[in-house]
Formats: C-alpha cells, sequence, structure tokens
C-alpha cells in the first residue's frame, strides 16, 4: 500500500514525549508568560536538552535528524499548549537557524547553529520593516562595505524574540541600484555597537510572545557575518518554505485546542434539564468545527510529507498555511460562540484561543500572499 495516514512508532512515541514535557515544564509557565508578557527563556535549555530545538538538523551539529512531518507534531502539539510561546521557538529553529544550515559557513554553524540547537543562545529574523511587509524587496535598510566590515543602518519590525534574541538574521541592501537582488543577509550579533531593540510591542494575541523593533545605527558588522549575498536573497526566502508549513501546523494545534475546550464546555455545561451538547444548534457547530479541523490537520501533513520527501510543494504548503488560518480563526471564533458569554470572559481561555487566531492570516505571509502563491502554481 503506497498511501499511509499513521504516525510511525518513532513518532508516536516523540508525540507522547512532547505532550508529557508540555504538562509538566510548559503549562504551569503560561499563566505567568500571558499576563507579563514575557516568553520563559529558561525553556530554551530545556527544550535543546530535549532535542526539540534540533528536530530537522542533523546529527552532526547537534540535531536529531528527523523530518518535517515530526516537526510538524511538536509545533501543533506546541499550539495546543500556548500559541506565544509556540511562536517563539517556531521563530528560532524555522527562521533564525534554518538559514544558517541552509547557507552557513563552518565557522557560522559552529558559533551560531549548534549552540542554538542546545538552547544556549536564541536566534530572530529581521526582514519586515515599518514601510515593508509583504514586498520584502521594498526595504530600506542598508549595509555598505568599508573595510573588512559592513555599516548597517535601518529599523526591523515585527520582530519575533527581538527582546531576548543572542543574534539576529538581518536583511539589507547592499546595492541599492538593484532592486530585490541587490539584498544581501547578515548574522548580526545583538551585543554589537549600534544594534538596539526598543520597546516591547504590546499585541491583541500571542500575548507570551516577545515582539520588538530592532535598531541599527552604524551597526559595524564583520565581513564574515555575511550569510547569504547579492543575488541570493530570493532563494533565502524560499528556505523558509517549511517555516510556512510549521506556522500551519501551529494554527491547528490552536484550533484543536479550541475545540476541545468547546467540546469539553458543552458536554459539562446544562440548559433546559441537559447538556447543550445535545442540542442539535450546538451539536451540530462543534461537527463543523470538528471536520475544518481535520481537513486542515490533512493539508499540513500532506505538505509536511511532500517536503520531507523532496518534493515540489510550494503550492500545497500555501494552501495548508491558507486553509489552517482560516480555520483556526472560525473555529475559535466557533469556540466563543458555544461559551456565550462565557468565552468573552477572560477567566476563560476560549478567549485566548480567539485572540491568538487573528495572527495566523498576519504572518509568514498573509492570507492574500498565500493567495497569490497559489494563483501563480495554477499559472494564473
Amino acid at each position: 500500500m503506497g498511501l499511509d495516514f499513521d504516525f510511525t512508532d518513532e513518532q508516536r512515541m516523540f508525540k507522547d514525549m512532547i505532550v508529557d514535557f508540555g504538562q509538566n515544564e510548559i503549562e504551569p509557565l503560561v499563566e505567568d508568560a500571558e499576563k507579563n508578557e514575557l516568553f520563559p527563556v529558561e525553556l530554551f535549555p530545556k527544550l535543546g536538552e530535549m532535542g526539540l530545538l534540533g528536530i530537522v538538523f542533523p546529527e552532526e551539529y547537534g540535531g536529531v535528524g528527523l523530518d518535517k512531518i515530526t516537526d510538524c507534531i511538536f509545533s501543533e502539539e506546541m499550539g495546543k499548549i500556548n500559541a506565544g510561546i509556540a511562536m517563539c521557538v517556531n521563530a528560532h529553529t524555522s527562521l533564525s537557524m534554518f538559514p544558517i544550515y541552509k547557507f552557513g559557513t563552518d565557522a557560522q554553524k559552529e558559533k551560531y547553529l549548534i549552540p542554538g540547537i542546545e538552547g544556549k543562545i536564541i536566534g530572530s529574523l529581521g526582514l519586515t520593516e515599518p514601510f515593508a511587509g509583504s514586498d520584502a524587496r521594498s526595504i530600506k535598510s542598508t549595509a555598505v562595505k568599508k573595510g573588512d566590515k559592513y555599516i548597517l543602518n535601518g529599523t526591523k519590525t515585527w520582530i519575533t524574540n527581538g527582546t531576548i534574541c543572542d543574534y539576529a538574521i538581518v536583511a539589507a541592501y547592499t546595492d541599492k541600484s538593484k532592486k530585490g537582488t541587490g539584498i544581501s543577509i547578515f548574522i548580526v550579533d545583538s551585543n554589537t555597537p549600534g544594534f538596539s531593540v526598543s520597546a516591547k510591542m504590546h499585541k491583541l494575541g500571542h500575548r507570551s510572545a516577545d515582539t520588538s523593533e530592532l535598531i541599527f545605527e552604524n551597526c559595524e558588522v564583520p565581513e564574515e557575518n555575511m550569510l547569504v549575498g547579492e543575488g541570493g536573497f530570493q532563494g533565502a526566502m524560499e528556505t523558509l518554505l517549511g517555516a510556512r508549513i510549521t506556522h500551519a501546523a501551529k494554527s491547528v494545534g490552536i484550533a484543536q485546542a479550541a475545540l476541545d475546550y468547546a467540546l469539553q464546555y458543552s458536554k459539562e455545561r446544562e440548559a433546559f434539564g441537559r447538556p447543550i451538547s445535545k442540542f442539535q444548534a450546538i451539536g451540530f457547530k462543534l461537527a463543523d468545527m470538528a471536520v475544518k479541523v481535520e481537513t486542515a490537520r490533512l493539508m499540513v501533513y500532506k505538505a509536511a510529507w511532500l517536503y520531507s520527501n523532496g518534493k515540489k510543494c510550494v503550492k500545497e504548503a500555501s494552501m495548508a498555511k491558507l486553509y489552517a488560518a482560516e480555520v483556526v480563526q472560525d473555529v475559535a471564533t466557533e469556540g466563543v460562540q458555544v461559551l456565550g458569554g462565557y468565552g468573552y470572559s477572560v477567566e476563560y481561555l476560549a478567549e485566548r484561543y480567539y485572540r491568538d487566531a487573528k495572527l495566523a492570516s498576519l504572518t509568514e505571509g498573509t492570507s492574500e500572499i498565500q493567495r497569490i502563491v497559489i494563483s501563480r502554481e495554477l499559472g494564473i
């Protein structure tokens, strides 16, 4: 048989391990992380020790060398626990470490990738700017060569891990006359003079994820810290395809958590002498939510399977990202509706799922951008 919808024994064991770790090490930290809008940085070395920061990286760098499917299992389970914490971890592994693994020199991998997998240092990706989001070619940041250094100037915004990062992957123009192709990518240590972090950005949801602006003022970056030179920017961005799939898996996790919460509530809450789950209006609502979550999950793991097997999956990754983003918003909204007035109270988790869900359609490429990608893949 060539079609298998079951996880392997290894993947099931891995999932059980993540669930156990999440319940014992992460969940006790969530309430304070959400209230104080602070990522619990003590988690990174623990995640590193468990091998959870190196799932897709080879063993030679301290990783565990597993596939994208396993990575999505991790991301989905993290999404169930807390969206903000999941976001910070994904930003570290998929957005800041993967480009170093893909394009970095041996020295760069030794300095950043290996300790990153161990959870000893934390990374971020500096791409988005105040006036350049979806159109990354419109960034204003510049890096001017001066001797054996580059002088970096610019501002990056909406940077996950911005306030806690030890280094940032930063895109900047080294040749302003070449739009798009004149962009290079650098690894910039956060203790470099001229690198500063603005005040934390306060958000609707994902409150336990540290988000800020990064400011570079005549920041001197050593020549050896160039990660990708001119002409390689587009290719580097395409390597972040895997992050799109992982993000979709996180959305599925949030949606599943919202469904589970609403379902449990509907079985316990009584009206007119019976649980509200017994009323067709609620039962059908929960059934529709379950169908959407399962469909999104299937799309995510199909994309992950294609990616893991080296098959073209640009269209499938964007489809999974787009659909999972719509599903998590729909399911979280219906979850609030099932709880009625209680769903609007901060004392109940349905309210947090509702707030966290919105980001899915905005980050890692907006839903509009995903539709553009899908249209192009259809030959339109």
